[in-house]
């Protein structure tokens, strides 16, 4: 898919048996829950196979739920996020984005048919893809994913690049364009997504940071969602600096993005492999919540004090960090980084629920 869904080299089923050496029971299991961050997909290797073609890369709806509803937390909707996901053959470009928020609806739908559980719902929020350096012209694409689905809340450019090749760009088309977010035909773009009130969820590294609040400080009647507290990659020309000039360079720019008031923070990512932290599927076993917890919570501490809890959404990023941890130790970390930050309930709902139901505009009720 693309640099940064970075799969385990074991199989499923002996991830799922390396997840499984660490059980945990879900703390404070009646706390509601919107993930506000996963991806689905079903992408297959289609003959013939180059040499070395790992198995298909998997993460369906079934997926999904075996993590929810296995996990015990009390998970009551989630936002799906692209992932250039089934893609519309019978669509020529730029509109074959719109098959991805047509699937994702589907199994909104199937969610909301009661297969799988009272109550049960997933994508409730669909974050699909537009080519946003189409300029004025991805206004008819903008049009046809709202008519996709009805769940269609926004779309996600991703702008991640680097100069180092140890550091994977983007995976759209765009990628090797540095400072996408300032181009003129970008711009451009993000204007139509301004005059039609959808949302933007942004990908890209720290030390990208500034481009974020040149373009939030351009369009302040845009909501944009920081992705994966703003990308603090520790990997290529980074390696082993993850607690020194990273989290520094990355701090800085975390600020100073905080001063635009139309910008949110999703907590979360940190279990890719590119941020450092060093526990993905490797020989030792999985790491337990309060170990995760204690990496985790210097950053969400700098992310909360700077945007507040209303600023704030936690997300899953499954199955992108289930390569780290499972999903019921993911949510227990969140639960113990909230706990020992001294939120109040009030605070706590906001951070686990609150931020994403206004962002995405979803039902809170669970």
């Amino acid at each position: 898919m693309n640099g940064h869904l970075e799969w385990p080299d074991k199989p499923g089923d002996a991830l799922r048996a390396w997840l499984a050496q660490t059980p945990e029971e879900a703390l404070d299991p009646l706390q509601p829950i919107i993930d506000s961050h996963h991806h689905l997909l079903d992408r297959r290797p289609r003959p013939p196979l180059p040499e070395g073609t790992r198995t298909h890369q998997r993460y369906l709806a079934d997926d999904l739920m075996e993590d929810i509803r296995g996990g015990g937390h009390n998970v009551i909707d989630t936002v799906f996020v692209e992932c250039l996901s089934m893609y519309s053959e019978d669509a020529t470009d730029p509109f074959r984005s719109a098959g991805e928020v047509q699937f994702v609806q589907g199994i909104a739908a199937m969610a909301a048919s009661g297969l799988y559980g009272k109550g049960v719902r997933c994508c409730g929020g669909i974050v699909g893809f537009a080519d946003l350096s189409l300029g004025a012209e991805v206004e008819p694409v903008l049009h046809v994913l709202k008519s996709a689905g009805k769940n269609f809340r926004g779309i996600r450019h991703a702008h991640a690049w680097h100069e180092s090749p140890a550091i994977a760009n983007s995976h759209h088309p765009t990628a090797d364009i540095p400072g996408l977010l300032g181009t003129q035909s970008f711009r451009a773009g993000f204007a139509v997504l301004d005059d039609l009130g959808l949302t933007f969820d942004c990908w890209g590294y720290h030390t990208q940071l500034s481009e974020v609040a040149e373009l939030a400080a351009a369009f302040p009647g845009v909501t944009i969602v920081l992705n994966h507290i703003g990308g603090p990659v520790a990997c290529g020309p980074y390696e082993g600096q993850r607690t020194g000039q990273v989290f520094e360079s990355w701090a800085k720019g975390i600020r100073r993005v905080a001063d635009c008031p139309n910008v949110v923070v999703k907590l979360g990512g940190c279990g890719m492999p590119m941020y450092g932290f060093g526990h993905h599927c490797g020989e030792a076993g999985p790491p337990s919540s309060p170990i995760l917890a204690t990496a985790w919570q210097p950053y969400f501490d700098i992310v909360i004090d700077a945007y507040g809890p209303e600023r704030c959404m936690f997300e899953s990023n499954f199955p992108v960090d289930k390569v780290s941890c499972s999903y019921t130790s993911l949510w227990n970390a969140f639960k113990l980084i909230a706990e020992d930050l001294g939120m109040t309930s009030v605070q706590k709902d906001e951070l686990f629920f609150g931020t994403a139901a206004r962002v995405y505009t979803l039902s809170a009720n669970d």
